[in-house]
């Protein structure tokens, strides 16, 4: 059973944040679905993932194509979870279901603290995972770091 990390953005943009996060989980040996709400958002998202560094890059894709099993990281607009992913993390307020978090290792959800209706949106994922029985802990970076604020079991 997973759990459902929360991600406070407070000082760095999804741009910057999204692709360590992404290092870390491939370093883990996860295949990661990152899920979006809108095409036009998953396609900078897909530009900023291959030029975030001077000295590499994260392979990825966008779903939709007949090589989507062979991406490490897959970008969708799709609520569904391929089988092969360990780990899906959500931007701009994409869904994640309790049954997902159960069924996968890890879920992230990252939201810009800077936006009212991201932070309630949040709140409100937070409220229904944990009501439904999942694990979950919220991050702040407030502090200049990451700091675990919150978890529930």
């Amino acid at each position: 059973m997973g759990a459902a990390y929360f991600y406070h953005l407070t000082r760095r943009p999804l741009e910057v944040v999204l692709p360590q996060l992404l290092e870390r989980a491939l370093g883990q040996g996860w295949r990661v679905l990152v899920r979006g709400c809108d095409a036009d958002r998953l396609a900078q998202i897909d530009e900023s993932l291959w030029t975030f560094s001077d000295d590499g890059f994260l392979p990825h894709g966008i779903a939709g194509g007949k090589d989507d099993a062979d991406h490490p990281v897959l970008l969708t607009t799709n609520d569904a979870l391929p089988d092969d992913r360990a780990c899906v993390m959500s931007i701009d307020g994409a869904a994640v279901k309790a049954e997902e978090v159960a069924a996968i290792r890890r879920a992230c959800v990252l939201f810009d603290g800077a936006d009212p209706a991201a932070l309630a949106q949040a709140r409100s994922q937070w409220r229904d995972l944990t009501q439904a029985g999942a694990a979950a802990q919220y991050w702040s970076e407030e502090s200049g770091r990451w700091e675990k604020k919150a978890e529930s079991a």
